[in-house]
């Protein structure tokens, strides 16, 4: 589209030619059904015949024939050079190979100093080292010779007297028990004491039997239902510029006069005139018919919107 200038937009931008489009009426085909790798399946393809395995044939090679990394090189017994070797290095000693004058000696067991070379130590001897003869050391004193015995079962060894021997009899309990019953039937007058009537479950047939006159019945007394409810003989009184509605009359006039109050008494505080603070502010609010406009009509439908319509 040609500017005022008499340029158009491809040249104002600084471009050749518009870009041209390269699908421009190919077939779509979904991304499912299109190969992974198109060029694959066109045209011969290389075949690398198969993967080789290590053997011992030559097909486990990439070369034709086994290639020898050394040609023409002579043949070398290992055994002949490290015997030369060995020669060479017994040249280098002065003398003959050191020989021990005798083998190892081995101990004979524990405590043995067979095989030492520092032999026996005469600390660790076991003999034992001579001692002076032993004096036992004289009795002590002793002023009256002790008691034999452990106090269970031999007399007369106590610092006290000897208990005297008292006898007691194998039923002694049992003879007691029949002395005491003996005088308790001696002090028992007559035979036991039995009730001549027929055993009962109570002492007479009705045990709810009661020989005395019961009391009279009370009588419950009736309270009187009020037939209409309470009702206050007029209606409250309502608080009036009057005092209507009070208890009290109103009270008397009392002379109050006119006395200018000093600067003094005025505070600092009741001189500044109270100002009350301000409301909320309103805002400018839409109708609802401008709201119904502009939901009916936007930026999609304006040209094609009637007028009739709304």
């Amino acid at each position: 589209m040609p500017m005022e200038g008499g340029k158009t937009d491809m040249e104002r931008i600084g471009l050749f030619s518009e870009m041209e489009y390269v699908t421009v009426g190919d077939k779509y085909v979904s991304s499912f059904n299109r190969p992974f790798n198109e060029a694959a399946s066109k045209n011969k393809q290389m075949l690398p015949g198969g993967s080789k395995e290590m053997s011992n044939l030559q097909a486990g090679y990439f070369d034709p024939h086994f290639v020898r990394i050394f040609e023409g090189e002579g043949y070398v017994n290992l055994n002949q050079v490290r015997r030369r070797h060995m020669m060479e290095e017994a040249k280098k000693n002065l003398g003959k190979a050191f020989l021990p004058s005798s083998g190892d000696k081995k101990p004979c067991g524990l405590g043995s100093y067979y095989g030492t070379l520092g032999g026996p130590v005469p600390f660790f001897s076991a003999q034992s080292r001579p001692r002076e003869k032993y004096e036992a050391p004289g009795k002590n004193l002793y002023t009256n010779p002790g008691k034999k015995g452990t106090g269970y079962g031999y007399a007369n060894i106590t610092i006290g007297k000897q208990f005297s021997h008292s006898a007691d009899f194998y039923d002694a309990p049992k003879l007691n028990y029949k002395k005491e019953n003996e005088e308790h039937h001696r002090l028992a007058k007559g035979t036991p004491f039995k009730l001549n009537l027929y055993p009962r479950e109570y002492f007479d047939i009705n045990p709810y039997l009661f020989e005395k006159s019961l009391p009279p019945i009370k009588k419950t007394e009736k309270k009187e239902l009020l037939a209409h409810p309470f009702k206050p003989s007029s209606p409250g009184k309502k608080a009036g510029g009057m005092k209507a509605g009070t208890f009290d009359p109103y009270p008397s006039h009392s002379a109050d006069p006119y006395v200018v109050k000093l600067a003094n008494q005025i505070s600092s505080k009741g001189a500044k005139i109270f100002h009350p603070p301000s409301g909320p502010k309103s805002r400018p609010i839409e109708s609802i018919m401008t709201l119904n406009v502009k939901r009916a009509l936007n930026t999609k439908n304006y040209k094609t919107a009637s007028v009739q319509s709304y």
